[in-house]
């Protein structure tokens, strides 16, 4: 017996590129709403940055690419470093790049930073999160702090 698709429950929202706009389908027809993928970037990676135990997001290379950016006038923040999200019409999916202070239990980390995201998106834009996933690229040292502060004062008295 073949299956023609009718009454079937697919929950899964199409998917939009960085940088576009999802409708938000209410009951209303009052008007729309549209969210862009870049606020879902946004708030996820702030969102992440506030749990204790997050040294940075991103990995080494997109983090350089941030400290240069950052630099440059008019460029904008790195917030959205190291945070990529999938939005749909109603779901949205989060991944992250993350650099865990030593010392941090990673699993706590990792379940802190999921639960923060998920709650945070889900609040301010409305959009159920189907999925946050979480690499951590790097462990910070203190001592890399330490070194960094020795090459910057020795530059001139």
């Amino acid at each position: 017996m073949a299956q023609t698709g009718e009454g079937r429950n697919d929950k899964s929202a199409p998917v939009t590129k960085p940088g576009t706009t999802t409708a938000l389908n209410e009951d209303d027809s009052t008007g729309k709403t549209t969210i862009s993928s870049a606020v879902v970037q946004k708030v996820s990676g702030i969102a992440a940055r506030e749990v204790s135990g997050v040294y940075a997001l991103g990995g080494g290379v997109s983090r350089a690419f941030g400290a240069i950016r950052e630099r440059i006038p008019g460029s904008g923040t790195v917030t959205t470093s190291g945070v990529s999200v999938e939005v749909g019409e109603k779901q949205a999916a989060v991944d992250l790049d993350i650099v865990v202070e030593y010392g941090a239990r990673i699993v706590d980390v990792a379940r802190s930073v999921r639960r923060n995201v998920i709650s945070a998106v889900e609040q301010i834009t409305g959009l159920e999160v189907i999925e946050v996933n979480i690499a951590v690229n790097d462990i910070h040292l203190p001592e890399d702090d330490e070194d960094e502060s020795e090459q910057q004062s020795s530059r001139v008295e």
